[in-house]
């Protein structure tokens, strides 16, 4: 997660009340062993988007947690002092024990609540619920500012009017608000459109994922490396015009926070502060996994190909420890790299070498480059007088 906005000027809007992040200083937030957890509660969705991660559908997925089997995963998380989750799906609102289980993990010192959701189910009373529950965060996805794009992306008709009505009632409702934007080579001039209808809107926060390729996302829908050089550029721009209204995060394309620390940085010692910045917040099992509807844990919810661990089998603690070793080579992923780029890069310990799907289903390497990345690490290296060791 590249925190853009805190790069640029050094504010934030929902990082700064959830996680009490200020200017340019690292995130403490989280750490490998207590990482926020991303918990796709179902794979059951009213909308059937085109870049599902999850291929989300109109039915849960074979062998979903039971009721009592996810409020004893709820009890674990609380136990086991995680500091954020993130109740997502498939739409996490169309499971019918969402309540319980959101009021298994609330009232506690930790952790604090977030909901990902398509946003066309958020009534004005499930607003005030998740309220009453204390909620931190309600992320809304929203693909366009065009409602015809919007509504092809998510496969239903009005999809794009539910969601602004689900936004408009949870900022009613006093909730921060934020929209999730993947960007596809279809709509990456919607990113600037997008922060601009935050501001308009009074939403604080917007979180523009690149394309992962998994679920239902297919190759073709992948920007070019230079497209998306070009998008993060316009991105830049538009968080800065914004900064004081809304926080911008980019999301599944970590060589980017290199790129903008590059950009962005006047003197070494600036470019080494927002370096750290950038590789402060972790990555795949490193301060985030993600727990899928069946229990399984992976490193995150981009990682389909990839299981740490089962919480039908083992503990939550067995499975976030550093003995783990199929969650070893996730925090210890500069070791494991070995493309031609991603293998001698000397940011490789700050970016985590991108996303592994993209390398897998592009290159045939799971370890392999991320075909998207666009910077000359090297360059920016010499430049800089930056040495990995």
């Amino acid at each position: 997660m590249i925190p853009v906005t805190r790069m640029a000027v050094g504010k934030g809007t929902v990082s700064t009340r959830i996680k009490g992040l200020r200017g340019r200083r690292p995130s403490s937030f989280a750490d490998i062993l207590r990482p926020v957890v991303f918990w796709n509660i179902t794979r059951a969705c009213n909308l059937k988007c085109i870049h599902c991660y999850i291929s989300a559908g109109p039915h849960p997925l074979p062998g979903e947690l039971s009721t009592e089997e996810a409020l004893g995963v709820a009890r674990q998380l609380v136990e086991h002092g995680v500091p954020l989750v993130t109740l997502s799906g498939g739409e996490p609102l169309v499971r019918r024990d969402f309540w319980a289980i959101a009021k298994a993990l609330s009232g506690h010192d930790t952790p604090k609540l977030a909901l990902s959701s398509n946003g066309t189910l958020i009534t004005r009373e499930t607003a005030a619920r998740l309220r009453r529950l204390g909620f931190s965060y309600v992320g809304i996805s929203l693909d366009s500012v065009d409602p015809g794009v919007h509504d092809k992306f998510r496969g239903a008709p009005g999809a794009f009017k539910a969601a602004i009505r689900g936004a408009r009632n949870a900022l009613e409702e006093g909730l921060d608000v934020g929209f999730r934007l993947t960007i596809t080579k279809y709509n990456l001039d919607d990113a600037p459109r997008i922060i601009r209808l935050a501001s308009d809107m009074g939403v604080p926060r917007v979180a523009i994922y690149v394309v992962d390729l998994l679920g239902r996302a297919t190759p073709d829908l992948a920007p070019s490396p230079e497209d998306l050089r070009r998008a993060i550029d316009a991105i830049l721009e538009e968080s800065v015009r914004h900064q004081d209204r809304v926080e911008v995060l980019l999301v599944r394309a970590n060589f980017a926070g290199v790129y903008l620390a590059d950009r962005l940085a006047k003197t070494r010692d600036e470019f080494l502060q927002l370096l750290s910045l950038v590789g402060s917040h972790g990555d795949c099992g490193r301060k985030s996994v993600s727990i899928y509807p069946d229990g399984t844990v992976r490193p995150c919810q981009f990682l389909e190909e990839v299981v740490i661990g089962d919480l039908r089998r083992q503990r939550l603690g067995e499975i976030l420890s550093a003995d783990n070793p199929l969650l070893k080579p996730f925090i210890a992923v500069d070791t494991m790299l070995r493309g031609p780029k991603c293998g001698g890069c000397p940011f490789k310990r700050v970016c985590g070498g991108g996303s592994r799907m993209r390398a897998l289903k592009t290159t045939g390497e799971f370890w392999g480059d991320d075909p998207l990345c666009f910077i000359d690490p090297w360059s920016i290296a010499r430049r800089w007088g930056y040495s990995a060791g």
